[in-house]
């Protein structure tokens, strides 16, 4: 489907879902400081910035990052028309799935870490279901004690610098996204684990008191990972 901001069946991951009736809108910014605008990913940490999936897949085509970076000076330099943009992107997706008989959910940030529960677009579609990972403790906190809107799913993202946000994520109930070298571990932090590979949708998995660790294989880049980003299990 084209659209003028959101992608849909652009990645391998997000396309998992089509098993399970799912459709996935999703954002694709220009990550951290890339756009020389602003940050985008303020929470990233070193070794997440090294291994970064921006540059996988499609996003290694010089076109591709040039489109990314334009969406992220439209965003930083005329947000009322980037809102304006994403909505009526929305607003097609949604049509387009109901047509098809695919369930619509939306990923606003692909390749960023914005706060998009401040910024109204969330909220503009109560009956529709948004879901991000996220390096900030302070939302996925506030996620897990349900100040968050009831239709925004958040996963939080651990790397080799927050691994005690990430344990105190996940004894408040939410979940936590961890990236694992090899076999996947039945527990990790003491909480199990489950393929986060199987598909992208975040919003289907336990939580609360049934909180889980989303293991995700090392992918790309991350597969050199020297850092401590990378779980080697």
């Amino acid at each position: 489907m084209k659209l003028s901001l959101l992608s849909v069946g652009s990645d391998a991951k997000t396309v998992k879902g089509e098993t399970f009736n799912w459709s996935t809108a999703i954002l694709y910014l220009a990550p951290a400081s890339v756009a020389r605008l602003g940050n985008v990913c303020i929470y990233a940490s070193e070794g997440c910035k090294l291994a970064c999936l921006y540059t996988a897949g499609r996003g290694g085509f010089t076109n591709v990052q040039e489109a990314r970076i334009r969406k992220t000076r439209l965003f930083f330099e005329d947000f009322p028309t980037f809102k304006r943009l994403v909505c009526e992107d929305i607003e097609k997706f949604s049509a387009a799935c109901a047509k098809s008989g695919k369930n619509p959910c939306v990923r606003l940030n692909g390749t960023s870490d914005i706060p998009w529960e401040r910024l109204g677009i969330i909220q503009a579609f109560p009956s529709l279901r948004f879901y991000d990972y996220t390096k900030s403790p302070i939302r996925a906190l506030q996620y897990a004690n349900g100040a968050l809107p009831s239709n925004y799913h958040l996963t939080f993202s651990r790397s080799e610098a927050n691994e005690a946000q990430a344990l105190q994520v996940l004894q408040a109930g939410g979940n936590v996204a961890c990236v694992f070298s090899g076999k996947l571990p039945e527990k990790y932090l003491g909480f199990r684990v489950v393929d986060g590979d199987e598909s992208d949708l975040r919003f289907l998995d336990p939580y609360g008191a049934r909180a889980i660790v989303v293991g995700l294989k090392a992918k790309g880049k991350a597969k050199k990972d020297v850092s401590g980003f990378v779980i080697h299990s």
